[in-house]
C-alpha cells in the first residue's frame, strides 16, 4: 500500500512538472526561412525542479491547413531539424501576473521546407523533487507552412 501510495505521488509531482508551447499557437501559418518565437511555458508546481534543458525541432509531415496530416503520423517523439539546444531558465513576466513562467526563443524556419505541415517539437529535461529524479518529456505543436 505505501508502495502504490509513494508511486502515485511520484508521478503527480513528475506530471505538474509539464511544459507547454504558448505560441505559435497549433496550425499557424508560417513561411519557410523566417524567424518565429516560440514561447515554452512551465506552469506553476508545488514540487521543486531544477531545469536542465531543451531541444526545439522542426519536422515536415506533410498535408494540407486544417488535415491532420501530422496529427496521424507518428512525430510524437521526433525533433527533425533541430533549431534550438540549451538552457531553459523560464521567468515570469511581471507585465502579465497571470502568465506562467516561460521563456521565448526565436528560431529560424529552414528555408529548405516546403508548403504543407511540420511538427514543432520541444523535448525537456528536469531534475524533479528532493533526490533530482531525471524527469524527460516532449510536447508538439502543427505549424503550417505556407
Amino acid at each position: 500500500m505505501k508502495f502504490a501510495l509513494a508511486l502515485v505521488a511520484f508521478a503527480a509531482s513528475a506530471l505538474a512538472q509539464h511544459i507547454e508551447i504558448g505560441t505559435p499557437k497549433n496550425f499557424a501559418e508560417v513561411k519557410a526561412g523566417s524567424k518565429i518565437t516560440v514561447e515554452v511555458n512551465r506552469p506553476n508546481s508545488l514540487t521543486g525542479s531544477t531545469e536542465v534543458g531543451i531541444a526545439i525541432g522542426l519536422w515536415p509531415c506533410g498535408g494540407a491547413k486544417g488535415a491532420s496530416k501530422c496529427a496521424s503520423t507518428d512525430v510524437s517523439q521526433v525533433l527533425g531539424s533541430v533549431v534550438y539546444t540549451g538552457s531553459y531558465k523560464p521567468q515570469y513576466d511581471s507585465t502579465q501576473p497571470s502568465k506562467p513562467p516561460h521563456q521565448n526563443f526565436e528560431i529560424t524556419v529552414p528555408s529548405s521546407f516546403s508548403k504543407g505541415q511540420v511538427s514543432l517539437g520541444v523535448a525537456h529535461l528536469s531534475l524533479v523533487g528532493a533526490g533530482s529524479e531525471p524527469f524527460y518529456e516532449f510536447t508538439n505543436t502543427t505549424l503550417v507552412i505556407s
